[in-house]
């Protein structure tokens, strides 16, 4: 079996910097150190750091009872009041928000105070765009379907700006952005999905293009890695979601020889290794 495996593969630069933050205090400091949400979709990861004593914290309410110790905000960034609430509690806090979605909270909260209505493509539910949605004045627009930007009318006389989400499809972000300048809305877009992203999705639809079957390997809860496989999906039939190796049940026809695998911005590099070196030795 001959085995194609993406370059742009696994943890991007925000989460591998994120995950390296906490390891790093758990290491040295003796104290409670708590990560603001998981600090990465994957729940290997996870419970490692759990076993170290890192504790996460879920929502406002848990963050509320802690009443000493370290708070780690993750990759995806948090709204702006959370880090008053942690400031507030004494606690001390690391931010490991990655730098491009830093980016996004500098861009709507400067558009956002010079009047203009912010418009955030993305998934409402993901806490990126929560942790965006909170940096804006006077809230924002969540948008994640055609429907919703085709149904969508602007406030009288407010300018438009648009920011995406950065795991976002890039192809999808693109063609939003297209419904609304037909319409001649004053808008201004800022292109934030983040280029380890766009290249991954560009590579990936191009192997999954070429091969006989597809494996895309990524926490169940990773929203860019369940994109890679709505992607490679229409690509290639035989595209299978894992999260580990456990999860892996092959069943190819005998015609089967070449073989794709990528991977999330979630995913450790060892359950990368396991899964490539399983299907090169067994198939």
């Amino acid at each position: 079996m001959e085995v194609i495996l993406a370059k742009s593969r696994g943890f991007c630069f925000g989460v591998k910097r994120a995950v390296e933050t906490v390891y790093e205090q758990a290491e040295k400091t003796g104290g409670d150190i708590y990560t603001y949400g998981e600090v990465v979709h994957n729940e290997m990861v996870v419970a490692d750091l759990e076993k170290k004593g890192v504790k996460v914290l879920e929502d406002r309410v848990s963050l509320k009872s802690v009443v000493s110790g370290t708070v780690i905000i993750r990759a995806h960034g948090v709204a702006k009041d959370v880090y008053e609430q942690i400031e507030t509690q004494g606690l001390t806090l690391i931010d490991a928000t990655c730098p491009f979605v830093k980016r996004i909270h500098k861009i709507v909260e400067k558009e956002s105070a010079e009047g203009k209505q912010i418009v955030v493509i993305g998934n409402p539910r993901h806490p990126e765009v929560e942790g965006i949605v909170g940096w804006c004045n006077n809230g924002a627009t969540v948008i994640e379907t055609v429907e919703e930007a085709e149904n969508f009318v602007p406030k009288e006389g407010k300018e438009v700006c648009i920011v995406s989400q950065t795991t976002f499809n890039y192809n999808k972000f693109q063609y939003i952005v297209e419904i609304f300048q037909k319409k001649d809305y004053n808008v201004t877009v800022a292109n934030t999905i983040c280029n380890a992203t766009e290249e991954r999705q560009k590579e990936a639809k191009e192997i999954a293009a070429s091969v006989d079957a597809m494996i895309v390997i990524g926490g169940r809860h990773s929203s860019n890695t369940r994109k890679l496989y709505e992607i490679c999906s229409k690509e290639c039939p035989n595209t299978y979601f894992i999260q580990t190796l456990d999860d892996l049940h092959l069943e190819l026809p005998k015609s089967v020889r070449l073989v794709g695998i990528t991977a999330g911005a979630s995913t450790p590099n060892n359950i990368i290794e396991e899964v490539q070196n399983y299907v090169r030795i067994n198939f």
